[in-house]
């Protein structure tokens, strides 16, 4: 039997590479003499720099900028062996740079994400990748915006204040002095959600309880972003409906508007560099997985594509996760065959999050065991 690991990673726990290791060390631990293929995989979220620096070479550059909630944090980027430039959000601006009780969305900003975008064009790229999973903001890209140059000002003329609360206070936005260097090169959005910018389904109401808001913050960032979405729609028209523009609290808005970003799947983009659906065609079983598993993974989350590649193939996936929400029921549907929870015992979330490699191994290796007990296709060599 061919099996094949890609699983995302599991945030806050696990990268992609050592939550693969862990499988694999399940798999052996049952069936030593497994055919086991691994790959890093990431839809644009945590993760997305090491993937393509796996599977593509390159080099990791660090760079200390201004972290999510004011404080410097070192974040960093991939250069491509062919010079383009991987960035991520979650590296600058991410949730996991946050101790939970001090997540707030009324001030986290994305200006570490332009601080490390303007370090990145000395390099004289042609393409820059973003990836936008796993902010901890809800700024509509605006510190992104004033670090890349754009002035975005209230109704004194002032720079609007960090995070969501100056979302309502936008007044003028003038691109005038945007880093000139932008215009030589590609930008190409990797979004690992296609949410709008605002609706029942935008980016404020799915994602910023997630990021810290409660529910008396929530009907204030909301009517901010609304606020904002009317001033970006005079640079550009129906921004507020674009799929995935409420990426990383409105991230993915401002980089279409202004940087004339292409907006593309992170999960598709990924798979298709590191040559993903080749490796499941020969593969006779997938394992796959990510921190939480709901209804959400099926909109650009990696193990629902991982899953689609596989149906098409008519190639099984099974996934591990740390925690199941609802709506995983629907996966079934999309392909993936039985999802499986790694916290086998009562435990505080900080526990599960600490043991996490221990706890997928063990998730790992129960499941091998149970198929090699019933002894229905699973060879021992």
């Amino acid at each position: 039997m061919r099996i094949l690991i890609a699983p995302d990673s599991f945030k806050g726990s696990m990268t992609s590479l050592s939550a693969g290791k862990s499988m694999a060390a399940g798999i052996r631990s049952v069936i030593p003499n497994a055919w086991i293929e691994q790959v890093s995989l990431a839809d644009g979220g945590e993760g997305t720099v090491d993937a393509l620096l796996a599977a593509c070479g390159g080099e990791k550059v660090f760079h200390q900028v201004t972290g999510p909630m004011g404080d410097p944090v070192d974040g960093y980027y991939g250069v491509l062996p062919d010079g383009r430039i991987v960035m991520e959000v979650a590296a600058c601006s991410g949730l996991t740079q946050v101790d939970q009780k001090q997540r707030n969305p009324w001030i986290a900003s994305t200006r570490g994400l332009g601080e490390m975008l303007r370090h990145a064009l000395g390099r004289g790229p042609k393409e820059v990748i973003i990836g936008l999973g796993g902010s901890a903001t809800v700024d509509g890209g605006i510190g992104f915006l004033q670090a890349i140059g754009v002035k975005v000002l209230d109704r004194d003329n002032r720079d609007v204040l960090p995070g969501g609360q100056g979302l309502a206070k936008v007044e003028t936005m003038d691109p005038s002095s945007i880093d000139p260097r932008l215009k030589e090169v590609n930008v190409t959005v990797a979004s690992d959600v296609d949410n709008p910018l605002i609706g029942e389904e935008g980016g404020v109401r799915v994602f910023a309880p997630q990021k810290g808001a409660g529910p008396e913050l929530l009907p204030l960032l909301e009517e901010g972003m609304e606020h904002y979405a009317k001033k970006l729609s005079t640079f550009r028209q129906k921004i507020e409906q674009q799929a995935g523009g409420g990426s990383a609290g409105g991230l993915g808005a401002a980089l279409l508007t202004f940087c004339n970003a292409k907006l593309e799947s992170g999960f598709d983009l990924i798979s298709r560099i590191i040559g993903l659906e080749e490796k499941i065609a020969r593969s006779d079983l997938v394992l796959t997985g990510e921190g939480k598993m709901d209804s959400q993974t099926l909109h650009g989350k990696a193990p629902g594509g991982v899953a689609c590649l596989a149906q098409k193939h008519g190639v099984p996936t099974i996934a591990f996760t740390g925690a199941i929400g609802s709506g995983v029921e629907l996966l079934q549907q999309k392909g993936i065959a039985a999802v499986y929870s790694i916290v086998n015992a009562p435990m505080s979330e900080q526990e599960a999050l600490l043991r996490g490699e221990e706890l997928l191994e063990q998730a790992v290796r129960s499941f091998f065991q149970g198929v090699m007990a019933t002894q229905i296709g699973v060879p021992a060599n």
